[in-house]
Order: structure tokens, then C-alpha cells, then sequence
């Protein structure tokens, strides 16, 4: 009978180590590096706790790569390729052609088709057409937004058009209730195109009053969707992405004036932030499920320094935007009870293209890289694509000291490559000279003719070019180093060959729009003037010779 008891009491026990692990991904909106008191020890006179918590029972990373803005961040994680591939580096803005396309693999896609429930809650800023949304691409269900929160108070604006019709057809979408069914709905939307499988609840407009509480309304949901699935006995994988700290911060009244070191509405909203994350690690403690379920936090982008006191701070160079580390260098960090050691910190490299790899093989699937270059069948539907991701589950897990990825390409909205890091060094190949305010946006990136190189460890901050007097000796003493990172962006480019650009990034410029338009139209003239009448030649030389 003993004998029995202990044979069950092994069984049970080797059944729990082998079960999928649940997945939590928690990102905030332009977090900046100093926001979180585990990466600044409280130097901006506030802490944020519950992150903290991540921190003292994970690993912190101190290189790790997000992306230049919003989309671009959102787009790497979703789809685990460079944005070159996708062509979403630029922000999206309501009723923009740009968004998610159904021929890329999502992150949830291949979670559920590894035997995963998937949701997503908040903010997804892929594209508003049907098309793009979460529940066509991967995810069983989502409700949250499609913005930018600043767009989505744009309708609010004094001088917004009193047009009805420019709201129709400019306005924001609402916030959407979505799930993923089996049904396809032929119904078309003359601006947001044909439905799809999914159900798709337009559940109001994201008002500035909305905003004090849309974080309560989408982690609520977040929290049922982990519950109903652990109920269930099915593993999840969470993707909750909060609208905090994006600007325009909103703060309802009962939560302003905890900071105590002058008034700021923005910091007020940086602890409601940190509250949030709280509650739905709670959830997971409640549920008892905390030991097996990866939990990773991070954000998409450098902070929006511009809007300051409205903006989130960062020691890095610059801001969102631009080719600096301050647009790309993000905070993460990574909790897994058991594979993780805690308190563990590291100076390794790693970004947002990394985790589709490392999912997929923490969840037995460990060749997702070389599966998909060949062609990869996940929920009846085949992808053919080159993820730009690694593996990081070993790096991760303490069973190798080394990552996989040595090597980051920063490329900006506009789709230019402006650099290359490629273990200690940084190459610059564009910069932004402006030092900061909205003319970040507005100004464009100086193309060098020789490229910069910073060492990131020994000038972590990219300020030798402004403060040494021996910067141009420092770059004609490593010319050498140069060689190397030529031939790696050769490298990169060869594998657009059989991999071509998804799409290509729109402009917010009028006069690229309109270069463009007219490059088209001298194309097409060409064409008819020089090549069509010669393919008539021809074929009417064929049809003689028949």
C-alpha cells in the first residue's frame, strides 16, 4: 500500500514538472528605464513595488532592445521579425492601410497551436482594419484598443473637424470586445473591410474620461481569462498591455497627489501603473499557479521625452524616435520560479524578436526558426518567413552563460537602417542631430558617410561624441572593427532575397508621399511607352511564326 502511495505521489509529481508552462507577458506604454525604482533605487522619490517584486524573483536585463516607437515594438514582439520584413516601424494612426498581415505568424498563433489559450488585453497598435486584429491572427480573444491614447483623445480637440463625416472617416476605432470563432462573417465594412472569423463589439469610444480606468478595465479582463482557463486545466499565454504611460496621462481624482515631490500627474499615474501590474501577479498567487507560469515585463519603445512632465525618463541618449540607445534600450525583466534564478542580473543582449524562439521551445517546439524558413503549418494555415529571433530558453534558464543573439539592427520608422550593435559595439550609420522636443519627429536623420562607433559598455550613454576631445582618434583607432559590421549588414540583406519585404512603410510626409507618386506615374509611363509596345512586337512576331 505504501509502495502504491509513493509510485502516485512520483507520478503526480513528474506530471506537474512536465505540464506546459503558463506564459504572462506585461508590458507598459513608453516606460522609461528610471520609472521603475529596480532599475534607478528610487532616485525619482517613488518606487514601484510589484515590479520591483519581478526583479528580486527573476532576472533584470540591462541590454535589452525594444524598438524606436510603438508599433514597430508591438510588431517585433508579435511577429518576431525585423520591421523591415513587416514594414511596421511607423506609428500607426487611425484608418491607416498599414496592420498586422495574415501571412505572418503571430507569437499567439504559435502558442495556440501548441496546445495554448490566447488572449490579449490593452493596447494592440497593429493596424485597426479587421484584418489586423488580434482574434484573425493568432488569439482566441482580445479587448483593449488600437491607439496611441493621445489619438484617441484627438475627437475631444477644440479645433477637431464638427464634420460628422471626418470623425467616420479619420476618427479612432473604439474600444473592441473580440473573439476568434469558426464562423466566417462575410460582413464588410466599407473602412475596417470584411469581418472574418472573429466577433467583433465596438464597446465605446476611449474618452479622456475613459482613460483614468480603461488599465482596470482590461487587466479585469486579463485576470478572468487566466482563471477561466486555469479552471479549465489549459495553459495560457497572456499578452496585457496597458495604455499607462503613454501620453496624455489621465489620472482619475482619488489617485492624484501620492507623489510627493511636487505635483505630477504623470508619476501619479506611473503608481497606478505599478498597482495594476500588482493585481494580476496577485491573481496568479490566489489561483496558486505563480510557480508555473513565465512572467515577463517590458515595454515597446524608448520613453516620449518631449511631453515632459508628461514623459517618462530614461539615462540613455535621446528618446523614442530616434537612433539613440534612449529609442531602443527598454527595461525587462523575466520571472520563472524554479528556472530563473532570482536576483540575477545581466549584461547579456536580448530584444522583443527573441520570444516567439523562446516560447516555442520552452513549449516543445524548438526549431521554430529553420521549421518556419522552410514552410510551418500552425491552425490550418502555412508561413513561410524569416524570424529575425533566437532561442533564449537556455541563456534564460542559467544553462548557458552566454545569449543567443549578439547582434541588433536599429532601423526607424521611415524604414532606414541608422545602426548596428554587434556585441560591445554600436555602429551608427544615420543619426538624429536634434537634441530633443517634437523636431525629433519632424527633422530628418543625417546620413554619415563614415560611421560612428561607440563601445555601449565603456560609454553606455553614447556621449563620447559630444564630450571627448579624443572621439575621431578613438574612431580612427577602431576603423578595423568597421570591416566586420559591413559585411554583417551584407549579410542581413541577402536574406531579403528569399524573404522580400512584407510591405513597405508608409510617410507621414507629404512631399515623400507625392516623390513616391510621382516615381510610380514615370514608371508606368516608361512602361507604356517602352515596354509594352515591345511585348506586342513580340507576340505578334509568335503569332507569325505559328
Amino acid at each position: 500500500m505504501l509502495f502504491a502511495f509513493v509510485c502516485f505521489t512520483l507520478i503526480e509529481a513528474n506530471a506537474q514538472n512536465s505540464k506546459k508552462p503558463n506564459i504572462l507577458v506585461l508590458w507598459g506604454d513608453d516606460i522609461g528605464t528610471t520609472n521603475i525604482s529596480a532599475y534607478s533605487d528610487g532616485v525619482m522619490g517613488y518606487t514601484t513595488p510589484n515590479i520591483d517584486r519581478l526583479a528580486n524573483e527573476g532576472m533584470r536585463f540591462l541590454h535589452y532592445y525594444g524598438e524606436q516607437s510603438c508599433t514597430a515594438g508591438r510588431a517585433a514582439f508579435l511577429t518576431g521579425q525585423h520591421g523591415l520584413r513587416t514594414g511596421l516601424t511607423k506609428v500607426g494612426f487611425p484608418g491607416a492601410p498599414m496592420g498586422m498581415s495574415q501571412l505572418d505568424p503571430s507569437v499567439g498563433g504559435i502558442m495556440k497551436s501548441l496546445g495554448y489559450a490566447t488572449g490579449q488585453f490593452g493596447k494592440n497598435h497593429v493596424g485597426d482594419r479587421n484584418e489586423s486584429l488580434p482574434t484573425v491572427n493568432g488569439f482566441d480573444e482580445f479587448f483593449g484598443n488600437l491607439y496611441h491614447l493621445n489619438a484617441e483623445e484627438e475627437p475631444e480637440l477644440p479645433d477637431y473637424p464638427k464634420d460628422p463625416e471626418y470623425l467616420k472617416k479619420f476618427g479612432p476605432r473604439g474600444v473592441l470586445k473580440c473573439t476568434a470563432t469558426n464562423v466566417d462573417d462575410g460582413t464588410t465594412d466599407p473602412r475596417f473591410g470584411r469581418v472574418g472569423k472573429q466577433r467583433i463589439e465596438d464597446t465605446g469610444p476611449l474618452t479622456k474620461k475613459r482613460m483614468e480606468t480603461v488599465d482596470d478595465e482590461t487587466s479585469a479582463a486579463a485576470i478572468d481569462f487566466i482563471k477561466r482557463q486555469n479552471a479549465a486545466g489549459k495553459p495560457f499565454f497572456c499578452w496585457f498591455n496597458a495604455t499607462r504611460m503613454h501620453l496624455r496621462t489621465h489620472v482619475r481624482a482619488e489617485h492624484r497627489g501620492r507623489y510627493t515631490h511636487g505635483d505630477s500627474e504623470y508619476i501619479d499615474g506611473m503608481i497606478e501603473h505599478d498597482e495594476t501590474i500588482g493585481s494580476i501577479l496577485k491573481a496568479l498567487d490566489d489561483l496558486g499557479i505563480a510557480d508555473n507560469t513565465i512572467v515577463v515585463y517590458s515595454t515597446d519603445n524608448g520613453p516620449h521625452m518631449n511631453t515632459w512632465p508628461d514623459g517618462a525618463m530614461t539615462p540613455y541618449r535621446s528618446e523614442k524616435n530616434t537612433n539613440w540607445e534612449g529609442a531602443f534600450r527598454v527595461p525587462c525583466i523575466v520571472r520563472w520560479p524554479g528556472h530563473i534564478k532570482a536576483g540575477t542580473v545581466t549584461n547579456e543582449i536580448m530584444s522583443h524578436n527573441d520570444w516567439i524562439p523562446t516560447f516555442a521551445s520552452i513549449a516543445g517546439e524548438p526549431d521554430i526558426v529553420n521549421k518556419l524558413l522552410k514552410g510551418y503549418s500552425a491552425n490550418g494555415k502555412t508561413y513561410k518567413v524569416h524570424l529575425d529571433g533566437f532561442d533564449q530558453s537556455k541563456f534564460l534558464e542559467g544553462k548557458t552563460p552566454k545569449s543567443a543573439r549578439d547582434k541588433f539592427f536599429y532601423t526607424d520608422d521611415d524604414g532606414l537602417l541608422v545602426g548596428l550593435r554587434e556585441g560591445d559595439y554600436k555602429y551608427v550609420f544615420a543619426e538624429q542631430r536634434l537634441g530633443g522636443t517634437l523636431g525629433v519627429w519632424a527633422e530628418p536623420f543625417t546620413k554619415l558617410r563614415l560611421q560612428k562607433i561607440f563601445n555601449l559598455y565603456q560609454d553606455p550613454f553614447e556621449r563620447a561624441d559630444i564630450t571627448s576631445n579624443t572621439f575621431w582618434d578613438y574612431q580612427l583607432n577602431h576603423v578595423q572593427l568597421m570591416y566586420g559590421a559591413i559585411q554583417d549588414v551584407v549579410v542581413f540583406a541577402e536574406t531579403f532575397k528569399e524573404y522580400p519585404p512584407r510591405s513597405i512603410p508608409p510617410s507621414f510626409s507629404a512631399y515623400t508621399i507625392m516623390e513616391e507618386a510621382m516615381k510610380d506615374i514615370k514608371a508606368q509611363k516608361y512602361i507604356e511607352k517602352n515596354v509594352l509596345p515591345k511585348l506586342k512586337e513580340d507576340e505578334a512576331e509568335t503569332k507569325k511564326k505559328k
